[in-house]
């Protein structure tokens, strides 16, 4: 089925998708589609906005809805999961490196050439990681998040999942940022391309990302080639300032320039 079908297909009603008898059918279909690039859980639009395809969430979620759990235990260890879902089969002309050590990718997930993957981590159904992206050590790219290309997740990055609700848009990290250790990324955040996340950033959709560049507050969206670092502000009322609380706040310091391109360059050697 073309991207077109699949569409149309999946945007009848759920009661009668339920009911399909080519239901199955359609949801192979609709992995296969989604390993190639063909449809994505989200694209940009031509004003640079994110906007989830609807349809493609539902799909997803109709494909867990219609899945029993299986076994799928090898010799040595127990796995049980969602027929509908198992782990990808990457092959070597896939051109994805791969490093031994309990890394996943999950079927419905694309992964473009050049990408490498070091151990463990894990990318879920309907994401996206664009060529030549780093997925470090014990990263997440959860559910439909999309990671562009030249992208560097350090060990320890967490991109959350937005599957559900379906019109939500997911995580988004655009080309060429570069996302330090043990980030968090959630809620339908945008970092913008070139931006660089210190260690240790956590972004929500609620979070108020505080500009000292600009003398402004953000949220929801980091700009591009921004620097993120992690910073305080007090928590109000008297209770808070008796007791010195301090409140999460992310702080872009400086926008991104020759001395930020150095210190975050991929290394080509090591591919």
């Amino acid at each position: 089925m073309s991207p077109q079908e699949l569409r149309a297909y999946f945007e009848r009603p759920i009661a009668e998708l339920l009911e399909d008898s080519r239901a199955d059918a359609a949801h192979e279909a609709l992995l296969d589609q989604l390993e190639s690039g063909a449809v994505r859980a989200a694209e940009r639009d031509a004003a640079g906005n994110w906007n989830a395809n609807t349809w493609v969430k539902q799909a997803i979620l109709l494909g867990f809805r219609r899945s029993a759990v299986v076994d799928y235990s090898t010799e040595r260890f127990a796995f049980f999961d969602k027929s509908g879902f198992p782990a990808r089969q990457l092959a070597l002309e896939d051109g994805v490196r791969i490093v031994p050590g309990g890394t996943s990718v999950r079927r419905g997930a694309y992964v473009a050439k050049g990408v490498v993957i070091m151990p463990p981590a894990y990318i879920n159904v309907g994401a996206w990681v664009g060529e030549q992206s780093m997925i470090d050590s014990h990263a997440l790219v959860g559910s439909c998040a999309q990671i562009g290309a030249r992208v560097h997740l350090s060990a320890g990055a967490q991109v959350g999942g937005v599957l559900e609700p379906a019109g939500a848009v997911p995580v988004v990290v655009e080309d060429e940022a570069f996302v330090g250790a043990l980030t968090g990324l959630f809620e339908g955040v945008c970092v913008r391309r070139r931006a660089v996340l210190a260690p240790g950033v956590i972004l929500t959709g609620s979070n108020i990302i505080y500009d000292l560049v600009h003398g402004r507050e953000l949220r929801r969206e980091i700009p591009e080639g921004a620097v993120v670092v992690p910073g305080s502000r007090p928590a109000s009322g008297e209770f808070a300032r008796k007791r010195g609380l301090q409140l999460a706040a992310p702080t872009i310091v400086k926008y991104r320039d020759a001395k930020t391109d150095a210190a975050t360059a991929l290394e080509e050697a090591l591919r």
